[in-house]
């Protein structure tokens, strides 16, 4: 196991929040309403208070672009802005278990901001991507038509596409062109 399962999850619920954004290859957006982001955070399975209101999902969507920067910063700049997030949002890292967890790291009160809480548990996974030296796991998906940011948890460091099908759609058309080369 490369970093604690609760870091993996924070990690890919990151990735996954920042792939609601409006980029390629949709270019749609999925976080556009209340019910919307109610879905993903059940997806997720956020815990904690929450004020299902616009003003929440406002406070969630403005949070992307900032996870987003993390994908691409070098480590200066993610050091900088993880310490950032943790500063504002005044994080006390503390022992907790709950549900079917056992003792992890939560590093803001379960009446928190939905946003705060979804701000401060990527920064404290990428607090253990920095520490242990990984921050090139955290990159966007090599198909030239994605934008997607991809969690690269294999042994190898080999995962190069986003979970969208990418490296489905790659693997076919390099299949197809040899086939085709290869025909009289």
């Amino acid at each position: 196991m490369l970093f604690a399962h609760d870091t993996e999850v924070a990690l890919r619920g990151a990735a996954a929040l920042v792939n609601t954004a409006a980029t390629r290859p949709t270019g749609t957006d999925d976080l556009t309403s209340v019910e919307a982001l109610d879905a993903f955070v059940t997806e997720w399975g956020w815990t904690g208070s929450r004020a299902h209101d616009e003003a929440e999902l406002q406070a969630v969507r403005e949070l992307r672009p900032r996870l987003r920067a993390l994908w691409t910063a070098d480590e200066d700049t993610a050091v900088r802005d993880v310490n950032g997030l943790l500063a504002e949002a005044g994080a006390l890292p503390q022992l907790v278990r709950h549900g079917e967890w056992s003792w992890h790291l939560h590093a803001t009160s379960p009446d928190a901001p939905l946003a705060t809480r979804m701000a401060v548990e990527a920064a404290m996974a990428v607090v253990d991507v920095l520490r242990a030296g990984e921050l090139d796991r955290l990159r966007i998906c090599a198909a030239d038509d994605c934008d997607d940011a991809v969690v690269d948890l294999s042994k190898n460091r080999s995962k190069r596409y986003c979970d969208g099908g990418c490296g489905n759609r790659r693997n076919v058309a390099a299949y197809r062109a040899r086939k085709s080369a290869t025909l009289p």
